[in-house]
């Protein structure tokens, strides 16, 4: 036993050095028609750091062929595309998806009233807010492991920027965590009537929102091979 305890402090002394991943290959999304309109009045828009969160949070079967199949309607060359390019799609998609929650805006918080989503949080003890990007809630953390604190939050302003439900990589990440749950964990299509989300619920006025957003997928999705050229945020910024 004193052998064993000593060879665990000598490894507990010397730990062995671990390398960081590499980086996934990765690219700029397109802006979404919501991003652009806010370029155009000089608002805050969509900043390119987000897409780097959520190309880097996507979990290996989000590339796959399940999910080829889920998002053709949006990206019918998803299959044959290289890995960056399928990672700018998701980025696009979540891009679009925010700018129907939340208008791109990551502090907005909203206080449903429908009955259906009305209901208290067993986290804040509290009504339901719909937080940041993608519109979240701090039971979200329990459910999905999001990096959301309420201890840390629940003393600061509602729409304080440092809040951790608002800042956008805690609140995208925890979107793939969702999403991802969704198509693989249940099993569900990607437009579903009982999304997490009312945007990804086909029939609902949210819905035709996010598909207005959805105009301007990545060229590499799109089946035609006289796409326009991609134009990114930083660049429509310039004229």
């Amino acid at each position: 036993m004193l052998a064993g305890c000593k060879n665990r402090s000598v490894q507990a002394a010397a730990p062995a050095q671990q390398q960081a991943d590499p980086a996934p290959p990765m690219k700029p999304a397109p802006p979404t028609p919501i991003a652009v309109k806010k370029v155009e009045l000089g608002d805050p828009t969509w900043d390119p750091q987000w897409d780097v969160y959520l190309e880097k949070a996507l979990p290996t079967e989000m590339l796959g062929p399940k999910a080829a199949h889920d998002v053709r309607a949006f990206c019918p060359r998803f299959s044959s595309m290289t890995e960056a390019d399928k990672r700018a799609f998701w980025a696009y998609f979540f891009q679009a998806l925010a700018g129907a929650e939340a208008g791109l805006k990551p502090t907005t918080t909203v206080r449903h009233t429908e009955p259906e989503v009305a209901v208290v949080d067993p986290v804040t003890k509290r009504t339901v807010r719909q937080q940041g990007l993608l519109q979240l809630a701090y039971m979200d953390a329990d459910r999905y492991g999001c990096d959301f604190d309420w201890d840390k939050d629940k003393d600061l302003p509602m729409k304080d920027s440092a809040r951790t439900i608002l800042q956008p990589k805690n609140n995208l990440e925890c979107g793939v965590k969702i999403l991802d749950n969704q198509l693989f964990a249940l099993d569900k299509p990607l437009l579903s009537s009982t999304s997490y989300w009312s945007t990804l619920q086909p029939g609902t006025v949210s819905y035709r929102v996010f598909r207005k957003q959805m105009t301007n997928v990545p060229a590499a999705c799109r089946a035609s091979s006289k796409s326009q050229p991609e134009m990114h945020i930083a660049e429509i910024a310039k004229h």
